[in-house]
């Protein structure tokens, strides 16, 4: 069996190159082409694919309409076109708040190099966005969660080969295969009396991926402006996006929140978003930390890298640092929080039933570096309650 795919979009040429380049996979069947949003829904009803990549601009109904038309009618992971300008980060913006799950540049130009490495990142998004859960879909484990590469399944109820007891969405960042776990409990959120005392950070550090900006605008809108903690924000976000998006969580948030510049003082209720395209560092020189911004290194996968912020979070201020690892596919932010540990920091990470994709907080939770598993809902009042 295959992952099925519906192609939403209005140029002939691009469904074209899109169905050439997923079928030669041997892992992707399209089972359908829309020429149009409205189309696409009706298409999406009829023939329920396990992912739907979407455009945006599109005749008779556009691509954002048509994401809120599925996800009320039959919740279905939504792959969105986008142009990597400004206009074109706003409008996926709005996708993913509509319930997409994630973007990809529609210039294949800009994806990859050469064909190969286009073809492995088409391929390799759709089957991490299969198994994901998006805005609509019961929270319960998705009924198509991504299996193991390659030989791709969709059980009517599914059951990793790693974890034969509970379906996960597996990291698939990490070695395969994975050996089983022959006696894990089920998690358990470790949470503090409602009553306990709140605790004293020098910084609250978040690093998310794919779900993160529909994760961090609940989370950040849910803090008071006198939250008295600085914070750091790292998505993996293309460098013409985050402008847009420390825009748009600023206008929607109390507490203020912007693109991090170098130089930048860190100040308690204020949120400092690491630049696509860069890396962000937090330096603690007399008492007072500031941002450096640097340029985005070759040999990392990530820009930013949720690691490399949270590493210097654990030079900086060790022992004081709050990190918080929201949903997203690979294990970015796992050696972070392993150093923040060990100096002394503690860490929460979003539990699975309410990830998009339980990828980075299961490589936090797994290496057993987690000190509270949390329901998204609840991470902001935690926030609230949990910091002084």
């Amino acid at each position: 069996m295959t992952v099925s795919v519906l192609v939403v979009d209005d140029s002939g040429f691009f469904r074209k190159r899109l169905t050439e380049i997923l079928t030669a996979s041997g892992q992707i069947e399209v089972v359908g082409a829309a020429t149009n949003g409205r189309e696409g829904v009706e298409l999406a009803e009829k023939l329920r694919p396990d992912v739907i990549t979407m455009d945006y601009e599109m005749p008779v109904m556009d691509g954002i309409s048509a994401v809120r038309e599925i996800m009320k009618k039959h919740p279905t992971p939504v792959l969105m076109f986008s142009s990597l300008t400004y206009e074109g980060a706003r409008v996926t913006l709005d996708a993913l708040e509509a319930g997409a799950v994630d973007f990809l540049p529609k210039n294949f130009e800009e994806i990859a190099r050469d064909t190969s490495q286009l073809q492995k990142i088409l391929i390799d998004r759709i089957l991490d966005v299969a198994g994901s859960k998006p805005s609509g879909r019961s929270a319960a484990p998705a009924a198509r969660p991504a299996a193991p590469r390659p030989g791709v399944t969709r059980p009517a109820a599914p059951q990793p080969p790693e974890r034969p007891a509970r379906p996960v969405t597996r990291d698939r960042s990490a070695p395969a295969p994975v050996q089983p776990e022959p006696t894990r409990e089920p998690e358990t959120p470790r949470r503090p009396s409602r009553k306990a005392a709140p605790r004293h950070y020098s910084v609250v550090a978040i690093g998310t991926s794919t779900g993160g900006p529909v994760a961090l605008q609940k989370v950040l809108t849910a803090l008071p402006a006198s939250f008295p903690a600085p914070i750091v924000l790292v998505q993996h976000m293309p460098a013409s996006f985050t402008p847009a998006f420390a825009e748009r969580l600023n206008k929607l948030c109390r507490i203020q929140v912007k693109q991090a510049e170098d130089g930048d003082i860190l100040k308690p209720g204020h949120a400092l978003l690491a630049p696509g395209g860069k890396q962000m560092m937090i330096e603690n020189r007399g008492g007072q930390a500031r941002v450096r911004i640097l340029p985005g290194d070759e040999r990392l996968n990530y820009k930013p890298c949720v690691d490399v912020t949270f590493g210097s979070l654990a030079r900086s201020f060790p022992g004081k640092t709050l990190g918080v690892i929201l949903t997203g596919m690979g294990a970015d932010g796992k050696e972070g929080c392993r150093m923040m540990k060990q100096s002394g920091s503690v860490v929460w990470s979003q539990d699975e039933k309410s990830s998009v994709i339980y990828g980075m907080p299961m490589a936090v939770a797994k290496a057993g570096l987690s000190d509270e598993i949390l329901p998204l809902d609840e991470v902001g009042p935690r926030l609230v309650e949990g910091v002084s």
